[in-house]
């Protein structure tokens, strides 16, 4: 009964790290599909999508998740760093009008 008992806590233990694991893999995969739906939105916005980019999709698809998640930050911030060039070119020309 004892042996019995312990055997369902490791099972439980093990049941709470698989949890917790893919917890983390759903977190990431959600702020992966942001980052691509933004830099969707954001290619439509500007121009059709090259097959440079269709490329570049593809191998981050095939990176480790981390190297994906980093790869995504960094396009992110880059999209960010442009949109706010663009308004500050939109708010000098404002100003010089």
């Amino acid at each position: 009964m004892l042996s019995r008992l312990q055997e369902l806590r490791r099972e439980e233990e093990t049941l709470l790290r698989v949890k917790a694991a893919l917890n983390d893999q759903l977190n990431r995969l959600k702020v992966e599909e942001l980052a691509l739906q933004s830099m969707i939105n954001a290619r439509e916005e500007n121009m059709p999508i090259s097959s440079a980019a269709l490329t570049e999709e593809h191998q981050n698809e095939q990176m480790d998740n981390e190297a994906a998640i980093n790869q995504t930050k960094l396009q992110l911030q880059m999209c960010i760093s442009e949109e706010e060039e663009e308004e500050e070119e939109e708010e000098e020309q404002e100003s010089d009008s």
